[in-house]
């Protein structure tokens, strides 16, 4: 009887041991993936250190100084080596100063007269900004225009009413751009609707600037067949 004891004690001791034994395996196990994990999180914070200051922060001094350089040559007046010191900017760097080196590229390119190399440009600017940022959708339109790429022309207006935000002075003069190019493709009603937007929306605006509104939806109503 009392082996039989004995041997239940010793049997519910090796069970409880087996029992610790395999916590004790699961901690140590627990704290393995822990470490591994804590190893693999200091390496990603690593390298975004290693990103922010060996790569982005220099990327980023030497666009500020490239196009620095290049907003003194055009100071002097100097627009063509201006024009290769933003392009190279701008194929070279990304940053605010690549952005707006691809800007300043595109208006002297249209200034040029070399209305596809300043849409390709325009397309590289980030075009955000109500103000600045829609101008720039305006004058990759224009350059449109120039190409005859009407369609295009309409989509880059469209996109600068979009950004201008219902800004009283800009915005009606994107839809009148786009009024006009309707017009060269005989869309007559999809003028008029345009300006029909400008008098309901923008009404100080035809006054402000001398612009016969009215004059120009009647013309487009009556082309129109309305």
């Amino acid at each position: 009887m009392a082996n039989e004891k004995e041997t239940e004690t010793r049997t519910s001791i090796d069970e409880l041991n087996d029992s610790l034994s395999g916590i004790e395996q699961k901690v140590q196990n627990n704290q393995k993936k822990v470490m591994w994990g804590f190893a693999a999180v200091m390496v990603v914070v690593c390298l975004i250190l290693v990103w922010v200051y060996a790569i982005r922060k220099p990327g980023i001094e030497a666009a500020d100084t490239a196009i620095g350089q290049a907003d003194l040559t055009l100071a002097t007046g100097n627009d063509s080596l201006a024009l290769a010191q933003y392009t190279q900017v701008a194929d070279n760097y990304g940053y605010d100063a690549g952005n707006r080196a691809a800007l300043n590229a595109a208006i002297i390119l249209y200034r040029q007269g070399k209305y596809q190399e300043a849409a390709d440009y325009l397309k590289k600017y980030d075009a955000k900004e109500s103000v600045i940022g829609a101008s720039a959708k305006s004058l990759e339109g224009d350059c449109y225009v120039n190409l005859q790429q009407y369609d295009k022309a309409i989509d880059c207006f469209r996109a600068a009413a979009k950004i201008s935000d219902n800004n009283p002075h800009y915005t009606p003069v994107f839809l009148m751009k786009e009024a006009n190019v309707q017009r060269e493709l005989k869309n007559y009603k999809a003028e008029a609707d345009l300006y029909k937007r400008i008098d309901k929306d923008f009404p100080a605006f035809a006054q402000e600037n001398a612009i016969e509104i009215d004059k120009y939806l009647k013309r487009a109503q009556l082309q129109a067949g309305e």
